[in-house]
């Protein structure tokens, strides 16, 4: 390399003007367009050399300069420049990648590569789903976030899945997805593959896409997929039923807890007779229940409402039955109160603000004292304030 062109990338006055040149052919321009380029944080002897290469005789003599300043930036003609010492375009590209120490990448040359990529993706779920132009522009507007590769699998997935519609015989959703990219959990409805899913077979038949677990379940089942029906269970205990079904039989003849499955609700529902049947969030009250000899009629949800606890308060409302409902007293068991309340028209018990008081007087032998009201730890159903007011 030519000894004045190491010279000039070397010198660190001149390293705002070079890298500004960098960022310029990084953008896009070439460098025989370049005419003139825009630099901040250049210092004072940078500028005077400038000037001392770029101010002729008659500019002097005028007082006005080639380099010209406002506020904090100076605009240089960078082809003048070149003129003056000699450089071709091919030169300065040298100069600048030896001062910057990083190659010259055009990066709009990159982002155009990446937009027609881009496009040809979303030409291609097009094409694969035709009927679902929602979820096409939804998955758009989402971006690629996910790798390439898997979102156009997901996309051939969801093409298979479509052309089987309705499934028969029904399939397990966990079987579908195995036959479908051989992992049974792909479809999973926690997964983003699932709820595209669910969005997809929404579209496809013309409904929309269902928020509620039981909803969701419901909607698959129509197309012939039949979601994970047995994993999830609720518990009852002392339930009252009046029908000759084997699920009511079962409550009847049981002394104990009693855990059904979501098939068991929705392939053998059992007829509630009238009682006030009440919700817990936490199993341990139907075990202290059964430990204590309750007679109340109880069930346990176990936490966030899923597809199995949606539909037993759907038959308890089908059927008539007077609905209470409890749940630990913090922000999350206050949010599934609330949503139980609103939906189907629960009772709240015992998570008032005089239950809270009363079992924040009484705390647990080792429980931290709050310095402040912010501070106020959960209160949680097995506090024995909130147990006699569930079950005496």
């Amino acid at each position: 390399m030519p000894t004045e062109l190491t010279y000039l990338a070397a010198d660190s006055d001149l390293h705002p003007l070079w890298q500004a040149i960098h960022d310029r052919l990084c953008a896009g321009t070439t460098p025989e367009t370049l005419t003139t380029v825009r630099v901040t944080d250049m210092n004072h002897a940078g500028l005077a050399q400038l000037r001392t290469w770029l101010d002729t005789t008659t500019r002097r003599r005028r007082r006005t300069s080639a380099v010209t300043i406002t506020v904090d930036t100076i605009t240089v003609p960078v082809r003048d420049l070149l003129n003056v010492l000699d450089l071709t375009p091919d030169q300065l590209v040298t100069i600048v990648e030896l001062a910057i120490d990083a190659p010259i990448i055009d990066r709009s040359a990159t982002a155009r590569t990446a937009a027609a990529h881009r496009e040809q993706l979303w030409q291609y779920a097009a094409g694969q789903l035709p009927g679902l132009p929602q979820l096409v522009t939804r998955m758009r507007s989402a971006g690629l976030g996910e790798d390439d590769s898997d979102i156009r699998t997901t996309i051939a997935a969801l093409a298979a899945v479509l052309k089987q519609l309705p499934v028969t015989p029904p399939k397990p959703l966990a079987k579908l997805a195995h036959d479908t990219v051989g992992d049974p959990h792909y479809f999973d409805l926690d997964r983003l593959a699932g709820r595209r899913l669910v969005a997809a077979i929404a579209e496809h038949t013309g409904q929309a896409v269902p928020a509620r677990p039981d909803l969701v379940r419901a909607l698959l089942a129509e197309s012939g997929i039949v979601a994970d029906r047995l994993s999830a269970t609720v518990l009852l205990f002392n339930v009252h039923t009046t029908g000759d079904g084997p699920i009511d039989r079962r409550l009847r003849d049981s002394s104990t807890p009693v855990a059904l499955t979501l098939l068991d609700l929705l392939q053998e529902p059992p007829t509630l007779g009238p009682q006030v049947l009440t919700v817990v969030e936490n199993p341990s009250v139907l075990e202290v229940a059964y430990l204590n000899g309750s007679p109340r009629p109880l069930a346990c949800t176990s936490g966030q409402l899923r597809a199995v606890d949606h539909t037993l308060f759907r038959l308890a409302v089908h059927h008539g039955v007077r609905v209470r409902y409890a749940g630990d007293i913090d922000h999350a068991g206050q949010h599934i109160a609330a949503i139980v309340a609103d939906t189907y028209g629960a009772e709240l018990i015992a998570m008032d603000a005089d239950t809270a008081q009363q079992a924040q007087q009484r705390p647990p032998a080792l429980a931290s004292v709050p310095s402040t009201q912010a501070d106020t730890p959960a209160i949680y159903q097995e506090h024995d304030v909130l147990l006699h007011r569930l079950l005496q």
